[in-house]
């Protein structure tokens, strides 16, 4: 781990709005994965990318139980 890359941000539930922070490791390049929240217990959905041209980190947060039609 990289402590230059090493980067915090603060988000909040898609299911309680309870605000968590999470650290954020940029040196892993792009990011997949599944948090639980420590209010409600349900799993939160993070995904993490990398925008080099713009020198940016994108955050998305979503729950899984959101339907798609």
């Amino acid at each position: 781990m990289n402590a230059e890359k090493l980067h915090d941000a603060g988000i909040a539930c898609p299911h309680c709005g309870h605000h968590i922070h999470v650290a954020i490791d940029a040196s892993q390049g792009d990011q997949d994965y599944q948090d639980e929240c420590p209010a409600c217990g349900n799993d939160v959905h993070i995904e993490v990318t990398l925008d080099d041209v713009r020198d940016k980190i994108i955050v998305k947060i979503r729950s899984d139980d959101e339907n798609y039609y």
